[in-house]
């Protein structure tokens, strides 16, 4: 419930992380769930090449993965908003030395490596998609930015709420969870959307998807758990 303030999207990550920065992956790990099982699915693919962490924050992602993993990347590209945020993942890099890891200031709807578009293997939003007001274009910008198909993978973990009317094969939800959730998380603009898993099935290759659910610290005793998706996806023509 910490008040939000700014004129754009930077400066409100900017007041809204500042002053937790330090703390912030205590309690995320606690709240953000499946993002270790994420990791493992991108662990599987084959990999090398350039990893971009779009939406990366402390860099915890990285410590998640290990040494070992990082060192198959020529490349990996932690891109986020928040300078404090970013000043954690700079002292994690240094701290475990991994000198091919790079913490950039930039927007995941526009940045481009210094590779060019078409040159990065693996792209991973990890509970940043919620957070990104134009999460289309950063989908989009995912694609574009990713190598030709079966060599280029995207791979999400997030909060989201189903359509009222799911596809087939696609999980549902009650109407309680598609209309508390949304509206809980909205108070620290994290927007949980029907839309986005359906939006990656139609922009990516799917290789694999969950589809669960997670109690929420505290709270969640009291409310039905808010679901969470991790998806993984090659790039399609």
């Amino acid at each position: 419930m910490h008040p939000v303030h700014g004129e754009d999207h930077q400066a409100r990550l900017e007041s809204f992380y500042a002053s937790q920065a330090s703390n912030y992956d205590a309690f995320r790990r606690k709240l953000l769930k499946g993002r270790e099982q994420l990791i493992e699915e991108l662990r599987k693919q084959r990999l090398g090449g350039v990893w971009v962490d779009m939406g990366g924050g402390t860099g915890a992602n990285l410590e998640m993965a290990g040494s070992e993993m990082i060192g198959k990347f020529s490349k990996v590209y932690i891109v986020d908003l928040s300078t404090s945020l970013l000043a954690v993942a700079r002292q994690r890099a240094e701290k475990n030395g991994w000198k091919n890891v790079e913490c950039v200031e930039g927007d995941a709807t526009t940045w481009v490596p210094p590779e060019g578009k078409h040159s990065v293997s693996v792209v991973s939003f990890s509970y940043s998609l919620t957070m990104i007001p134009d999460w289309f274009k950063a989908v989009d910008h995912a694609r574009d930015v990713l190598l030709n198909p079966r060599h280029g993978i995207c791979g999400v973990v997030d909060f989201y709420v189903a359509r009222k009317y799911p596809s087939s094969g696609m999980a549902s939800h009650s109407w309680f969870q598609r209309n508390f959730w949304p509206m809980w998380f909205a108070n620290d603009n994290v927007n949980l959307n029907p839309n986005h898993l359906p939006y990656l099935k139609y922009k990516f290759t799917e290789r694999t998807r969950n589809e669960k659910s997670a109690s929420v610290p505290y709270i969640g005793l009291f409310l039905p758990n808010v679901p969470i998706y991790i998806f993984v996806g090659d790039r399609k023509m």
